[in-house]
Parts: structure tokens; sequence; C-alpha cells
């Protein structure tokens, strides 16, 4: 069986089908920073699996469902972009 793909596609690799590489690699590299810190601070081992939850759930959750299919690593780029110079643009009709 042979598939065709128009020129357009742009083909992304994804685990599962569900999630980026590079989303992916932040997820954990988020996961790990807090489990580190956790693990310094905290002794009672329920507490720290409620933190550990409470901190991590949801940036894996906004991973997975995403804004519109957009990758969250560049929505995060966007965010920064607009928060160090926030421009507001007024169009008048003539």
């Amino acid at each position: 069986m042979k598939y065709i793909f128009p020129q357009n596609y742009t083909f992304k690799n994804k685990l599962f089908g569900i999630i980026d590489y590079s989303t992916l690699i932040l997820n954990v590299i988020w996961d790990v920073f807090i489990f580190c810190l956790i693990d310094m601070f905290i002794s009672n081992i329920s507490f720290k699996i409620s933190c550990f939850i409470i901190f991590c759930f949801p940036l894996f959750l906004f991973s997975i469902i995403g804004f519109n299919h957009e990758n969250f690593i560049y929505v995060l780029v966007y965010l920064f972009k607009f928060i160090k110079s926030p421009k507001l643009y007024f169009f008048s009709k003539e």
C-alpha cells in the first residue's frame, strides 16, 4: 500500500503520536528539577508525591492537550517575547 503525502504536509515526530519530542524533553527536565527540589526539602513520602503531582501534572496536561495543536515550547517563546516587549496596535479605517 502506498501513501501519498502532499508537498505542503509537514511530518512531525511525536512519541506515540501524542507529544512532541522537544516538549517531552522539556517535561522531563522540569520533572527532574522539581523532584530534586522536593527530595531535598521534604521528608514525608506522601507529601512528596502530592507536591510532585501538583507541580508537574498541569505542565504535562498542557503539553498533551496543547493550544490548537501548537508545540508547547513555541507557545512559551511567544509568551516571553510578548512579556519582553508588549505592544498595542490600533488600526483605524480611513
